[in-house]
Parts: C-alpha cells; structure tokens; sequence
C-alpha cells in the first residue's frame, strides 16, 4: 500500500515546468489523499500556469511516477499559484515577455527551410523533417512562414484550429509536433492579400503572441525565393541557421543559390542542402529514372561551401485513413528512414 508519505517524497522531486523548481521549493503540494480500500490516490498541486501542454506533460508524469510506486488509480487536480507566491521566485521565467522566443536568453535552435522558387517540395521537407525530429524525442514547433501559400496543416491532416488561453494562442500539435500557421487564421481558403509591414506584424505575433513552450527546435517553412517575408524572417532571428531544398534540376539549383546567398550576406549558418526529387525508382524493375537530372543538389551544396544533408526520391507516403497526413512518410517507409537519417545529421550540426 502507497503511504501517503511516500507520494510526497516522490512529487517534492518533481520540477515546476515553468519556475523550474521542485514542487517541495515551490511548496506546490497542496493536498494529497489516500483511499486504502481501493489504492486510489488524490493530488493537488499549484504550478505557475495551468490549461498549457507543459501542465499536460507534468500530469501524465505523475500519474505514471505514482502508478509505478503503486497507486492502482490517481486523481489529479492543479491550480495556479497566487500572485504573492510567484512573486518568490519572480525570474525570467515568469515574465510573459521573456518567454518570447525571441528573447535573447532562449535556448531553441532556429532553422528556416528555404529555397529559391517553387515547387521542390521544400513545405513537404519542412513537415517531415519536423515530425523525424519528433520521434528522435526532441520538442519541436514549426512556423508556416509561406503567408501567401500556406499549406502546412493540410499536408499534416490538422483539422483543429489554435484555442487562445488568456492572452496567450495555443498551438495545435500534431504527430508531437506544434504547429501554427496562417491558415487557422483566415476563413475558406481565403487569398492573403496584405502586403509588407502587415505580414511583419503578423511573423512578430507567430514568436511573441504564441505559448510554445520550451523548445528544442523551432522550424521555420519560408515562402519561396528572397522577398519581404523572408527578409523580415532574416532580421528577426539573427542566430536562424537555414536548410536550403533544390532538385537536381540546373535551374533550381540555380535559383536556390540566391537563397543561399541571402542567408550568408545576413551571417545566418547554412546546415547544408537537401535534394528533393533526386530520381524515380521502379517498384518492379528496381531501375532508377533521373527524372530531374543529377547533380544539382551538391553543385548548389559546393557553391555554399556547404554539404548534402540527404537525397530524397520520388515516391508518395502510404496513405492511412484513420490518420491521415497526406504528407507525412512513416517512420519505416524508405523515405521516412532517409529523414530520420537527415534529422539525426541537423541534430549533430546542432549540438556542435
């Protein structure tokens, strides 16, 4: 039978996700309750913040600790902490504009996906590298920065829509990734006809108006070529390193090269490059059709004096209809395995 200081002993070492404290420094225990008859256990704890996925994460935490300890079934329950007792550990933790993530004390890894025109499958790279960076157990957010030509949580299969706690916009997770984008924002497929500043204002909101959360990875899926959007992206995050997609076509290497370009000339890292469309390969004959030419990925990757970070093929996901994401490849497709290999190449690069 789990003693009830026994529970104690084990959640005074659990962290508050927002005042990274215990709950023993924060005093966060409020209540617990043990029912012998049936092993039931019943918690109460005051964190920073309730109604956010950080709360989420730490509720799914104690109910495992405690069923592990030997609780048959947990109640839990959280309530926010009073002003005077956050105002003990007032830190930067706490200060709603220090969680932006443009705060120079932020410990997330920015990486814009880039390429110089359309149609090379940078959106399709930008929400698999999301999601294989996802299963190697990193936190990652992406931003759908393709104001005009947004496509992001249709290639997800997100359906929801962002809730607003307070002043605060939650993002919608999908496959462990979260998500915001400008098309939860506008109604019917509508055209987004704003021009410069106003597209400014509205990247500023997606980073300071947006409860993220920690972070390990934020990607950033860029609209094509070199304008406003891009340039405001390139302004904002100083420290953004950036992945530029071609395909082995002269031309778009070509092109994709400007955008290169423009990421150096702002002193923002190029991870390297990853070619999409590399070739066809016949399912029967095994045979590979360079449909788009060769070459063009490590030309472009020479150019930028930097690497080919993978090689991707032509081939559709297999499509599953009780959880559909039209374009995301599973983990154990060919594809979904060169991914996971481009994941674990940014990650290193990363960490450097």
């Amino acid at each position: 039978m789990i003693t009830e200081e026994r529970i104690r002993s084990i959640l005074n070492k659990m962290m508050d996700p927002f005042l990274h404290k215990t709950l023993e420094e924060t005093n966060g225990i409020q209540e617990i309750k043990v029912k012998e008859e049936k092993n039931h256990v019943s918690v109460k704890i005051a964190i920073a913040k309730t109604g956010t996925a950080e709360q989420m994460q730490l509720q799914s935490s104690v109910v495992q600790v405690l069923k592990e300890a030997g609780a048959e079934t947990v109640g839990l329950r959280f309530t926010n902490m009073t002003e005077d007792e956050l105002a003990k550990f007032a830190s930067t933790e706490t200060n709603p504009q220090d969680q932006s993530l443009l705060s120079p004390t932020t410990k997330t890894n920015f990486i814009a996906i880039a390429s110089g025109k359309g149609g090379v499958g940078k959106s399709t790279v930008s929400v698999n590298l999301a999601v294989s960076l996802a299963r190697l157990g990193k936190k990652v957010g992406i931003i759908d920065a393709d104001i005009y030509g947004f496509s992001v949580p249709d290639m997800m299969g997100i359906t929801k829509r962002p809730v607003v706690r307070g002043e605060r916009i939650i993002p919608v997770e999908r496959m462990g990734v979260k998500v915001i984008s400008m098309g939860f924002f506008v109604e019917d497929n509508a055209p987004v006809i704003w021009r410069g500043p106003m597209l400014g204002k509205m990247l500023h909101n997606f980073f300071n108006d947006i409860e993220w959360g920690d972070l390990d990875y934020l990607l950033l899926d860029l609209p094509p070529g070199t304008g406003d959007v891009a340039l405001d992206i390139h302004t904002m995050l100083p420290s953004c390193k950036e992945i530029i997609v071609t395909t082995p076509h002269p031309t778009a290497a070509f092109v994709a090269a400007r955008a290169g370009a423009m990421a150096l000339r702002t002193e923002h890292e190029i991870l390297g490059v990853i070619e999409n469309m590399s070739y066809f390969e016949s399912k029967v004959t095994g045979e590979k059709e360079y449909v788009f030419g060769k070459g063009g990925g490590q030309k472009l990757a020479d150019e930028l004096q930097s690497e080919v970070l993978g090689q991707l093929p032509l081939q559709q996901p297999d499509w599953n209809d009780d959880d559909f994401a039209p374009s995301i490849y599973a983990e154990d497709h060919k594809l979904g395995k060169i991914y996971l290999s481009i994941a674990e190449k940014v990650v290193e690069l990363t960490q450097k």
